[in-house]
């Protein structure tokens, strides 16, 4: 049966120049609408996945973006205006603040995509990232198709992009001082590192450019050790290139230290560091010798450990799993996030984490007389946070204190903690001591990292903020009484998915894409990761295994959770005449994850489907 796409509703359109679009102006054209929220790494992943489509297609082809929104922040006009600047999103995109489009669609995770004919039926919705060969394949079908039959009418491209925008910064990302008093940030729009006199407005340096670095991040001071053996002073979480990189302050060279340039579709892996595939790589700091990196993509923190040369480091997996979640205790048994803020204590015995995703304060530390295995000498601790879903702008007691989408973490002379909370626009403090959370400052532009310094006239100390939206370093003084914010909780306002207690099955579409067929030359090329918070939640068909379907067993005694779910499913291009796949294929890696808001009803399905790729 074929399907009506349903209208694209919202609040406004950006990228179009004022106009208001809807399907019959986009009738004749091939559609595909990118289901997103700025929040979110793996949407990130898409955009990078759909530039090369839409390039192929230009005179045929339309992508939508849906900003459907997360957290409260995304829902601003404003700050859904600068993401699509800050992520150079070249489409139209529909702003969606209250979900309409999105339910009207059936979404159920970002990223997802929907495929549109050129009559108006949809033809395809696709979950998750590694969809790009195969879209292709499909938009250039649907083009070939729609010709023959005389319905591909393509008329004008609906894109208009907005005026230029003249600022020296653009989204600048992270910070770090020097001993002179000058600054070294990621300008990370302008993909460069600018280094600024102690005023924060004159450029002493410019690195990089977009042929060298593409939205770089976490900067962090080489060791001695390595300036020493490897002759960089700047370690760069090279974010889009997936790659962390070194800089020499003398000569401005810049090369990679770690990652290949591809991004990491496995989600595990380790050994030489160069020879090694990274995932949006977002901040870094040392633990001891080995380096910290918050690999962002994948939900993990990954370490690289230098050697003697550039090709004698090595980087291995040290903390999570890649499910998305809040979990504490060996590191490699932990959940995370989207970690995106890392900040070395001044002991050097822990590292903070800002974990975005969860809203939540975090640490590793080493733990004495671990196991053998990765990660098995941390432990991971939770210090403020609540879970994917819980955020707001509340202090007091740490365990009911509440963040918005956190950044940046900076640990302060006494101990405690600057988090930059960059969603509520707010420096916020954790007092480890106390166990408190307070407010520093408000009303700041999407701070992302703060550096300390001290007041060269007055010894006191004080931060300079990076304020992300703003385009700019801000000084802020540390108040002697900070404030108490006492806001209300949010919770993501996706709507639930009712479901029965007692067996569920639960089902994951996968149609590959025409032309390929799954890669069972080794057996089954698909595997299912199903958990629940609480723990409790999910009685039994929990766990790894093969496979894209399994009966779930849910609690009773349980009115409302989270099922998360991680499917992988690998497909190569077979032969045109047999199907049968060549020993040398080109193979493609789908993968998405959904954390799925439940309420257990009696009575209720006891079917849950998911479509990878649906058709």
């Amino acid at each position: 049966m074929r399907v009506r796409a349903p209208e694209l509703v919202g609040r406004g359109w950006l990228n179009t120049g004022g106009r208001a679009l809807s399907l019959a102006d986009l009738r004749g054209r091939v559609l595909v609408l990118d289901f997103w929220t700025f929040c979110c790494v793996n949407c990130l992943h898409v955009l990078d996945e759909l530039r090369p489509v839409e390039q192929q297609y230009p005179d045929a082809l339309t992508i939508v973006g849906v900003h459907s929104p997360k957290f409260e922040h995304e829902a601003d006009p404003d700050a859904l205006t600068a993401a699509v600047e800050r992520y150079a999103v070249h489409h139209p995109v529909l702003d969606d603040p209250d979900l309409v489009t999105w339910r009207a669609y059936a979404a159920r995770a970002w990223p997802t995509l929907v495929v549109v004919d050129p009559e108006g039926y949809v033809v395809a919705s696709m979950s998750g990232e590694g969809h790009g060969p195969g879209l292709a394949a499909l938009v250039g079908e649907l083009i070939g198709e729609h010709t023959a039959k005389g319905t591909l009418q393509p008329g004008d491209d609906p894109y208009v992009p907005p005026p230029p925008a003249d600022t020296a910064l653009r989204f600048p990302g992270k910070v770090v001082a020097l001993d002179d008093g000058s600054f070294v940030i990621s300008d990370t729009a302008n993909h460069q590192i600018v280094h600024l006199d102690p005023d924060l407005v004159t450029e002493r340096a410019r690195w990089g450019g977009h042929e060298t670095l593409n939205e770089p991040q976490g900067v962090v001071l080489a060791t001695r050790a390595v300036r020493d053996r490897l002759g960089v002073d700047l370690l760069i979480a090279d974010s889009v290139n997936h790659q962390v990189k070194g800089l020499c302050f003398a000569d401005g060279t810049i090369r990679a230290l770690a990652g290949t340039g591809r991004q990491l579709r496995e989600r595990s892996g380790g050994g030489p560091a160069l020879g090694q595939d990274l995932s949006t790589p977002w901040d870094l700091a040392w633990l001891g010798d080995r380096l910290l990196i918050a690999m962002a993509g994948t939900h993990q923190l990954w370490a690289w450990t230098p050697g003697d040369t550039v090709e004698a480091g090595v980087v291995h997996v040290v903390g999570g799993t890649t499910n998305e979640g809040l979990r504490d205790g060996p590191a490699g048994e932990a959940w995370f996030a989207q970690p995106s803020g890392l900040s070395t204590a001044a002991d050097g015995a822990r590292v903070w984490i800002a974990d975005s995703e969860t809203s939540a304060l975090r640490s590793v530390s080493p733990v004495r007389g671990g196991a053998d295995g990765p990660g098995s000498d941390l432990v991971v601790e939770t210090h403020v946070g609540a879970g994917l879903f819980d955020f707001g702008h509340r202090d007091g007691v740490a365990a009911q204190a509440l963040l918005q989408h956190p950044l940046g973490v900076t640990e302060l002379p006494d101990g405690s903690v600057a988090i930059s909370d960059t969603y509520n626009g707010a420096i916020r403090r954790y007092d480890p001591v106390r166990g408190e959370v307070t407010t520093l400052a408000r009303d700041l532009a999407e701070p992302s990292d703060a550096a300390v310094e001290r007041d060269p006239e007055t010894g006191e100390t004080r931060l300079v903020v990076v304020e992300s939206a703003a385009h700019r370093l801000t000084r802020i003084p540390l108040p002697e009484a900070a404030q108490r914010v006492d806001g209300p909780a949010h919770r993501t306002q996706r709507p639930p998915t009712e479901l029965a207690p007692g067996q569920v099955r639960l089902a994951v579409t996968f149609v590959p894409p025409k032309g390929q067929k799954l890669d069972d030359r080794w057996g089954d090329p698909t595997m299912l990761d199903v958990s629940a918070s609480p723990e409790g939640l999910l009685v039994d068909g929990g766990g790894r295994a093969r496979g894209l379907s399994r009966t779930l067993t849910l609690a009773s005694g349980i009115r409302s959770g989270t099922l998360h779910v991680s499917v992988q499913a690998a497909a190569c291009d077979g032969d045109p005449d047999t199907g049968v796949v060549p020993e040398h294929a080109a193979c493609h890696l789908f993968q998405q994850d959904w954390g799925i808001p439940l309420t257990l009803v009696q009575g209720g399905p006891t079917h849950l489907t998911l479509d990878l790729r649906g058709a």
